[in-house]
């Protein structure tokens, strides 16, 4: 059987980061960044007239998040 697809893989590496940045909290070196692109993607969302804040939130740390388990 061939390797597993690569989305396993990223989902894998994706909860395990969101596991111990909740251990650790803001002493977790993704902890920041995830935040703060939470908070621009939230802030950006706010000023297009179709997207809201709360999926601005979850876009922003979600990209922020890849951008980190993937550099």
């Amino acid at each position: 059987m061939p390797n597993k697809p690569i989305d396993d893989k990223i989902l894998t590496d994706a909860v395990n980061e969101v596991k111990d940045m909740a251990k650790e909290g803001l002493a977790h070196p993704s902890s920041k960044p995830v935040i703060i692109g939470g908070a621009l993607g939230a802030v950006a969302a706010g000023l297009l007239p179709v997207v809201t804040w709360p999926i601005g939130l979850v876009a922003g740390a979600g990209f922020m998040l890849y951008k980190r388990i993937r550099p």
